[in-house]
């Protein structure tokens, strides 16, 4: 039988599909994104994480068993200063304003500051595709820029490997950051850890958690298309 991570991401497939098909994330592929959207990209992810390790944290503090108390705590602790990380990369220390966060990025972050007082394992749901959608579209990324016969060669035709190929990428560092085999161990850990709780959890609560974790897969898409489209507030 499939397990309910199974199942949500079958769900939430039309919505990654769409994300792969994004152009944003086409240009993050092959290295042509301008460099103004992925700062502002960049930026906004800044603003969205200065509140995702608050609400890994309060997950961890609301879950009953040591085990997975302790892994939502290091997934507050490695993995946003491996992302904060980025940040110091892209943006050389600087901190965006909280006043600059979008429309996308403010709608995401309080989608997820409502599943405070919403079931644990519902909470927990609402935070999983941070981690099993960058992990998939970075190894995406990855794979794809492996398999393309010109990413292989040098302007004067002749071959390199593959970190020459990575070498031309501006972004290469953001994309091995997401396709390393440690975030995807920390994705499968939160994956697992969900697939725990609904198993113990009820029939509604299993059905909440997928709905949240669909809706925060589109989440993800409107992230990358509000960066791509420069979004401003109209008024």
């Amino acid at each position: 039988m499939n397990s309910w991570s199974d199942k949500a991401w079958e769900a939430a497939l039309p919505v990654y599909t769409k994300i792969l098909e994004h152009p944003f994330v086409g240009a993050l592929a092959d290295g042509t994104l301008p460099a103004e959207r992925f700062r502002f990209y960049i930026r906004q992810d800044a603003l969205y994480l200065e509140g995702y390790a608050r609400r890994l944290a309060h997950v961890a503090a609301r879950l009953t068993r040591r085990e997975h108390t302790e892994a939502f705590l290091r997934f507050a602790l490695d993995g946003i200063a491996v992302e904060r990380a980025l940040h110091e990369t892209f943006l050389e220390g600087a901190r965006p304003d909280p006043e600059e966060i979008s429309p996308a990025c403010l709608l995401y972050t309080s989608l997820l500051d409502a599943q405070a007082t919403a079931p644990v394992e519902v909470e927990a749901a609402a935070l999983l595709p941070c981690f099993v959608v960058y992990q998939r579209v970075g190894e995406s990324i990855l794979a794809r820029q492996s398999g393309s016969p010109a990413a292989g060669r040098r302007e004067d035709g002749a071959a390199q490997g593959d970190g020459g190929r990575a070498a031309e990428n501006p972004y290469r560092c953001w994309i091995e950051t997401y396709a390393d085999p440690a975030f995807a161990a920390s994705a499968e850990l939160a994956a697992r850890i969900c697939d725990e709780l609904a198993a113990a959890g009820g029939e509604e609560i299993r059905r909440r958690m997928t709905d949240i974790f669909v809706r925060c897969t589109r989440m993800e898409w409107m992230f990358w298309d509000s960066a791509w489209n420069l979004e401003t507030w109209k008024i």
